[in-house]
């Protein structure tokens, strides 16, 4: 899948061309960087305001989960397409359609009567979010060199931090000042302003003066989009269903699911364009660092779900001061997003992935043993351990991946970065919420004693710290190969 990528600037720009590329590059990085920002604020600040969903709408812990997965969900079952979309009829059209979608969105979620209105007001938001979030990335490669790719994605790291960070201590003020509602209302003034600079300043799209030099365009994959969101649909609701339990309903989503991926690889082997050519998955690069996104993406989810319990049930913190210790790793890693960027583009993605890979596991490792002995403090730094680490991955991770990337197929492989990613998230939300409830001995978090909800959280994260190890594995094996086919000059 490696083709020479079509950047701006290049070397043979002329002077006028150089003059004008930084300002215009800036602006169009300012609004995929509030994209960006948006799409993650849309995660974290609902996170924050479960445990009081919980007493609002008298719900389980299960349920309200919905909120956020419901969200997840839709990014996850349409990522993928919608980036391939992008690519087929134009991105900057579609991208400004997730935006309007997303905003509205929000207004619908804040004024919510019901959990039900709610959680389905949460899954429109997420297919705006599902657009934002594909399109972003691929429109870097239409405007960023190679040889910066490393620092545009810490750039865009850096954002998808911010709105982490700003949504966990911006939510808990909203909530403690005003009510739960605010913290969706908040989204609507970002959303405008996104539209408007993306209205403004991204380049225009390519495709129609694309078409007239193709006879036969490249038709949406229609069956396969379906098959993947049943799919995925399938695999979340194995997930999440039966109250922590893993029952028989379960286990027969999982197959399903299970079920549902081989049809959907058989029906894109047969396809003419198919949504994902199978072949793509004998990438080494690819295949692994979808792998890796995965099982670093559960860790970073149970830190927002299991994070708001802990803090609030175990040590007794305010909704505000919840905020406000959850906002602390996050800022940490916006802080060093920039430069994570840049270190990729000094040390390589390869080594500079192994690096924030070992500070995950020393993070995650770290949050199942110091609370427990320091209390927040050790919360604090653990969290400052594990997330920028995370930030270096990401860079890493998602540079790797796209600097080599075919023009016409940038929309697709974001989208496949994305739906990897939210893969994880969805786990992170269901799977290591059910570890979490199953290790506080408790179906209902509500009622659970705070050395009960502290014993979840400690199990809760020695299995995320054997997830990144088996992460750190698949790294290095993805190296050792690399190594082998280069050699081989394959």
């Amino acid at each position: 899948m490696k083709a020479v990528p079509e950047s701006i600037p290049t070397n043979a720009s002329s002077s006028a061309e150089s003059q004008q590329m930084p300002s215009s590059i800036r602006w169009i990085l300012a609004s995929l960087s509030l994209s960006m920002l948006l799409s993650s604020l849309g995660t974290s600040i609902a996170n924050v305001g479960l445990p009081t969903l919980t007493h609002v709408f008298h719900a389980s812990f299960q349920q309200v989960q919905w909120v956020v997965v419901a969200y997840l969900l839709a990014i996850t079952t349409l990522i993928v397409s919608v980036g391939r979309l992008g690519d087929l009829m134009g991105r900057k059209r579609l991208l400004l359609a997730g935006i309007a979608l997303f905003t509205i969105a929000s207004c619908l979620c804040g004024a919510a009567p019901t959990l039900n209105m709610l959680i389905t007001a949460r899954a429109v938001q997420g297919l705006g979010a599902a657009i934002m979030m594909a399109l972003t990335m691929a429109f870097v490669g239409e405007t960023v060199s190679k040889e910066k790719t490393g620092s545009a994605m810490g750039l865009l790291g850096t954002m998808s931090a911010v709105g982490t960070a700003l949504g966990p201590s911006l939510g808990g003020i909203l909530i403690a000042g005003i009510n739960w509602r605010a913290i969706f209302f908040i989204n609507v003034p970002l959303g405008i302003l996104s539209f408007i600079l993306a209205h403004r300043h991204l380049p225009q799209d390519q495709q129609a003066s694309n078409k007239a030099n193709n006879k036969a365009s490249p038709r949406f994959d229609h069956t396969g989009t379906l098959l993947l969101a049943l799919t995925l649909a399938a695999y979340a609701l194995s997930m999440t269903l039966g109250r922590g339990h893993f029952g028989a309903l379960n286990l027969a989503l999982l197959l399903a699911a299970i079920l549902g991926a081989a049809l959907f690889m058989l029906a894109e082997s047969k396809v003419a364009s198919p949504l994902l050519r199978p072949a793509l998955f004998r990438d080494i690069t690819l295949s692994t660092s979808l792998i890796m996104n995965t099982l670093v993406a559960t860790v970073m989810m149970a830190t927002l779900v299991v994070g708001p319990f802990y803090l609030s049930r175990a040590l007794t913190l305010s909704d505000a001061m919840v905020g406000l210790v959850m906002s602390i790793g996050p800022g940490i890693s916006a802080c060093s997003g920039v430069i994570a960027g840049r270190i990729v583009d000094r040390m390589g993605a390869p080594a500079t992935v192994t690096a924030g890979l070992i500070a995950m596991t020393v993070g995650a490792f770290a949050l199942a043993l110091l609370p427990a002995i320091l209390g927040i403090t050790g919360y604090i730094i653990a969290i400052a351990i594990l997330t920028p680490g995370y930030q270096l991955f990401q860079a890493a991770n998602n540079t790797a991946v796209m600097q080599d990337i075919a023009p016409n197929q940038r929309g697709l492989t974001s989208g496949m970065l994305n739906l990897s990613r939210n893969l994880g998230l969805i786990t992170g939300a269901t799977l290591m919420g059910a570890v979490f409830a199953w290790a506080s001995a408790s179906s209902d978090i509500r009622t659970a004693a705070p050395a009960a909800i502290a014993t979840g959280m400690q199990m809760t994260f020695i299995v995320a710290g054997v997830m990144l190890v088996v992460a750190l594995g698949i790294a290095e094996f993805g190296r050792l190969k690399m190594r082998r086919h280069e050699k081989l000059g394959i």
